[in-house]
């Protein structure tokens, strides 16, 4: 089977969840072709495994690399609007847009916006490229027409036009997809089916060469961009008409993926709600939950008298929304009522600019609420919480941070599916975690599971499992064998084989030049064993050993 693998800023150019998921897939299911299909990011990628490579790929500005071009074959210039459209041109793209942007700007409207996006589509096709109109007064008109027609949502009604302006802008990098080269025979048109790591944008060309070549979309989201839209502090500066016109564009485009998609995978049952909410079809979602790698935690999870029966673990990223601040307060409490206890807080190392802010603002109150303690009056005072630096001298490896505690703690406020619960499930430890994101579906009854932002209850559950050794180790034990059976790779790889053969099952048969007979081999010759090329021996009707 050939799939049209669709990434935005992963795979396999980025490093992260997001390319590692895709890197295992693709070597997992040898037995398919992958055609990589990358928007936001070039470059030379890493050596692929024999059954991948880069068909297309375009950066942020729909450039492509030049070195990155000669060494891959399959990659090509995107197209661009080199020359101004004439009149009958202009008065479709007008059209096409203003039926967009109604979509967007009216409340019940939802025909419009998709109508608009397939025009759009098809101008894109046929004259090589939208950059130069998405760009000009005409859609800056269009959009000005559809905010102050009647029935416009409020917010869009309000807008300025440095919002519109604005808008345009953000509206033109959305769709600087519909101007690339995919939508050809050779390209997007060759895949038996599109697999979206991600929806938004990202899904975009899939709903393309689903409306070109009818190729069924599959879409797989761990997170939902809308959503991330909702909770990102990078839009804090606009205006109030401004957000409600991006909430739109978000909002319809996951609302078209969602109806368009032969089958929607979210990773967990958090996820699966936010698409029911945006219009999802239930009988065409399926979760498969992500799988992550077991064994390198299996030496850990097999032994449970590991770890400090005192000492606490937390591991993440240290951000304002996993509430440290909290989890300081609630250890504060369990000192209290024992002396004992410590506190290890493991951070993953991160770049980012500003990132070490909080990291001291949590020090500091660390250092104010315990004062350094002495053993004696010549000794050198310690502080029960540590600060430490995943890859240190400290915590060199995940599975020694893991294995150096009694209890794993996660005081997050926000979340969506933790990878640090999974990875302590696998190495046998018992849990306490605040209620958000998929946690209770990931604890499903082997952890305790508390409101967030509330230090005492936090407090009142570490202590609950520091007490119990014995309910700890249960705990432990039922939280190793629940990540075992669902959250490995192997049980992801064994869904996501059924899945392509399923939809591909259903898609209609598609005659391609040179193809010869369609369904020439039957889809179970693609699964691994003998038994689909067994012969029927003459005369006794049975099949050959």
């Amino acid at each position: 089977m050939r799939i049209g693998l669709l990434t935005e800023g992963g795979y396999p150019y980025a490093t992260g969840e997001s390319g590692r998921w895709c890197e295992r897939l693709v070597r997992g299911l040898g037995q398919h072709q992958f055609d990589l299909y990358a928007l936001g990011r070039t470059g030379t990628p890493p050596p692929l495994p024999p059954n991948a490579r880069v068909a297309r790929a375009a950066g942020p500005g729909l450039d492509a690399d030049p070195a990155h071009q000669a060494g891959h074959a399959g990659l090509r210039e995107p197209r661009a609007a080199r020359r101004a459209y004439g009149r009958h041109e202009r008065r479709r793209f007008t059209e096409a847009y203003h039926r967009l942007a109604t979509g967007l700007c009216a409340e019940d409207d939802e025909t419009s916006f998709a109508d608009g996006l397939y025009a759009l589509a098809e101008l894109a096709r046929e004259r090589g490229g939208l950059p130069g109109a998405l760009r000009s007064d005409d859609a800056v008109r269009a959009l000005e027409a559809a905010c102050r027609a009647p029935g416009a949502r409020r917010g869009a009604a309000a807008a300025g036009l440095p919002d519109h302006l604005a808008f345009a802008e953000h509206l033109e990098r959305a769709l600087r997809p519909l101007s690339l080269d995919w939508y050809e025979d050779d390209a997007l048109g060759a895949a038996d089916l599109c697999h979206a790591a991600a929806g938004g944008t990202t899904a975009l060309p899939g709903l393309l060469a689903k409306r070109f070549f009818g190729t069924p979309l599959l879409v797989t989201e761990y997170g939902v961009p809308l959503r991330a839209h909702y909770l990102s502090a990078a839009g804090a500066d606009r205006s109030a008409p401004l957000r409600a016109l991006l909430a739109a564009l978000h909002g319809r485009l996951a609302g078209e993926t969602y109806r368009q998609a032969a089958l929607l995978t979210p990773g967990n049952a958090h996820t699966r709600r936010w698409q029911e909410k945006c219009g999802a079809d239930r009988a065409r979602i399926r979760t498969v939950h992500p799988g992550m790698p077991a064994d390198r935690f299996a030496e850990v999870g097999e032994d449970e008298e590991t770890g400090d029966p005192a000492t606490l673990v937390w591991v993440g990223r240290v951000e304002p929304a996993k509430d440290l601040i909290g989890l300081l307060h609630a250890f504060a409490e369990i000192r209290a009522r024992q002396p004992d206890a410590r506190l290890r807080i493991v951070a993953v190392p991160v770049r980012e600019p500003g990132a070490c802010a909080y990291l001291t603002y949590c020090k500091g109150l660390a250092a104010q609420l315990f004062p350094d303690e002495a053993a004696g009056a010549h000794a050198v005072g310690e502080n029960p919480v540590t600060f430490e630096e995943l890859g240190g001298p400290e915590a060199p490896t995940l599975e020694d941070t893991y294995a150096s505690g009694a209890l794993v703690v996660m005081s997050s406020l926000v979340e969506g599916f933790p990878a640090s619960l999974v990875e302590a499930m696998f190495c046998a430890r018992a849990t306490v975690s605040t209620d958000v994101g998929a946690v209770v579906e990931i604890i499903g009854g082997t952890g305790l599971v508390v409101p967030p932002r509330n230090p005492r209850a936090l407090a009142d559950a570490c202590l609950a499992l520091l007490r119990d050794p014995e309910r700890r180790h249960r705990l432990g034990a039922a939280a190793r064998a629940r990540a075992l059976e669902l959250f490995t790779v192997e049980q992801n790889l064994a869904a996501f084989r059924g899945i392509y053969l399923e939809l591909l099952s259903h898609a209609p048969v598609r005659h391609r030049p040179g193809d010869g007979v369609p369904f020439a081999h039957p889809a179970e010759a693609h699964v691994p064993g003998s038994w689909a090329h067994k012969t029927v021996t003459a005369g006794t009707g049975a099949p050959d050993a």
